[in-house]
């Protein structure tokens, strides 16, 4: 019996620890993390809830029903449905699921905001873009860069700008918030808030590839005092980043963390940056745009009609 009680707790800690569960979402760092957590643990309150009825009537309904030593001939006596019980057990899963649908839509919706009381508050912009099997953090308006580790200041609304140079990756860093996919052709937003200092893990949560397990980043939050000397201190003593320098970063799969004192975005510019050249003109700019047609097509009729006229003379 201790021998299959054994077996028993070994196989709940495989599952658990197998299933891919991180403890990091329920220690949050932040509002929005703590937010998901408290949801997390609603949702699974909610769930042992329903475990233990069941498992109380599983066993009442054992006792209370079990089969006893009856004459051979004993029919027992013939039982209708009930239909209070029926409706009962029908409108408890309905609530249960719609309970925990308004809280998730209620939360989903939250983080997908700057956190409360930073709603005003100017976001520091992060550019954070990732390529086999690497990250790169642009700050441009330090204008610094790091690869591989990362590092914010605390109680500052954080506004990350997320795209991808390879394969669809997904940005997560649990103790701060939800993950948010990273693409190629289009840049993604997430809003994030550390309140505590310390280290995090950052990662790739969306398997993008043979690498794909070494997509993990440090994160630091730090008070803004020592988050501007760290600038100061990179601006200083690393180099800049150039062209070719970037294009060798693109196709080293594991470069290691580095540091430098200029961002890609000065001539690798993010997706969003080109959207102006495919967008196509509203009303008012086709307009605006035949305008300056017309007008430049008759300033060049009137430059071609004085060369004719020099020419006669």
């Amino acid at each position: 019996m201790k021998r299959k009680g054994s077996l028993l707790v070994l196989f709940t800690l495989l599952t658990f620890l197998l299933s891919g569960c991180s403890l990091e979402v329920l220690n949050p760092m932040g509002p929005a993390a703590g937010l998901l957590s408290e949801t997390i643990i609603f949702s699974m309150l909610m769930m042992a809830g329903v475990l233990i009825v069941v498992y109380v009537l599983f066993v009442v309904i054992l006792v209370k029903y079990r089969a006893s030593k009856s004459s051979p001939d004993y029919e027992p006596p013939h039982e209708e449905g009930s239909i209070k019980l029926e409706i009962i057990w029908t409108l408890i899963p309905v609530i249960i699921v719609a309970i925990l649908s308004v809280v998730t839509v209620k939360t989903t919706v939250a983080v997908e905001k700057p956190p409360e009381g930073y709603e005003n508050q100017k976001p520091l912009i992060i550019y954070a873009s990732s390529s086999n099997y690497k990250w790169h953090f642009s700050y441009p308006e330090q204008g610094v860069e790091t690869v591989n580790y990362l590092n914010i200041p605390t109680n500052q609304n954080i506004e990350f700008r997320l795209y991808s140079y390879g394969p669809i990756t997904s940005f997560w860093i649990p103790q701060l918030g939800g993950q948010k996919y990273a693409m190629s052709d289009m840049v993604t937003k997430l809003n994030l808030v550390a309140e505590t200092p310390g280290d995090m893990l950052g990662k790739n949560s969306n398997f993008s590839g043979e690498g794909f397990a070494h997509m993990q980043f440090n994160v630091t939050a730090m008070p803004q005092a020592e988050f501007d000397e760290w600038v100061k201190e990179v601006k200083a003593r690393e180099p800049a980043l150039t062209e070719a320098e970037f294009d060798t970063l693109l196709a080293t799969k594991f470069p290691g963390q580095k540091s430098y004192s200029s961002t890609h975005l000065e001539f690798r510019p993010a997706p969003e940056d080109h959207a102006s050249h495919f967008k196509k003109p509203g009303k008012n700019e086709e307009k605006s745009v035949d305008k300056e047609n017309h007008e430049n097509h008759g300033t060049q009729n009137d430059q071609a009609n004085e060369v004719e006229d020099h020419s006669n003379h």
